[in-house]
Order: C-alpha cells, then structure tokens, then sequence
C-alpha cells in the first residue's frame, strides 16, 4: 500500500533553515508527481510546492517562492523541500502528498514551528 513517511520539522528562530524529507513506498514513485501541502492552525490546508515525475515545471505558491526548494531522488524514492528564510507565518504541519488512481494519499505530517 502507499505509504508517505515525513520528516525533518522542528522548532526554528525567524530566519532560519530546515528541510523537510517524505519517503514513499507502495507505488512506482519516479512515475508520479508528488507534492508538499501545509496547514497552519485554523487554516485550510494549502499546496507549498508539487514537482513532476520528469522534466516539466516544478510549482510554487506565491507566499515560498524563491525561499523554499521542492526537489526529489527517483532512486532513492524521497521527496524533499528545503525551507530557507523561514517566517513566523510558516509555521504549520507539512504534507507529503501524491495523487494516484483517482486517489489522494497523505503522510502523517511533520510539525515547523518558527519562532523566537
């Protein structure tokens, strides 16, 4: 079966930096897109970044554009997102998700916590 396994999160001071990892099992990973959602405490939950199976445009909402990078190793079957000049409005449990068979599958989350 699917399994998306994040990990990475944590507590960090306004400014810093923390990469989130998923490891996925259960499907032909370097076959599917995959992406990173994130939902803060009274907020729906919101798309960071997605990322194609090969080639193709790698996506980002508005408010982590040119701070955070979404990248993958096919080998390896992991999806990362790297989080640079975190904000306190960052702050929320992120994601890992992948849309397969008319399907959404979710990991568990993994907290970021960003403030002083």
């Amino acid at each position: 079966q699917v399994q998306l396994v994040e990990s990475g999160g944590g507590l960090v001071q306004p400014g810093g930096s923390l990469r989130l990892s998923c490891a996925a099992s259960g499907f032909t990973f370097s076959s599917y897109a995959m992406s990173w959602y994130r939902q803060a405490p009274g907020k729906e939950r919101e798309l960071v970044a997605s990322i194609p199976s090969t080639g193709g445009s790698i996506n980002y909402a508005d408010s982590v554009r040119g701070r955070f990078t979404i990248s993958r190793d096919n080998a390896k079957n992991m999806v990362y997102l790297q989080t640079n000049s975190l904000k306190p409005e960052d702050t929320a449990v992120y994601y890992c998700n992948v849309h397969r068979a008319f399907r959404e599958y979710w990991g568990q989350g993994t907290q970021v916590t960003v403030s002083s």
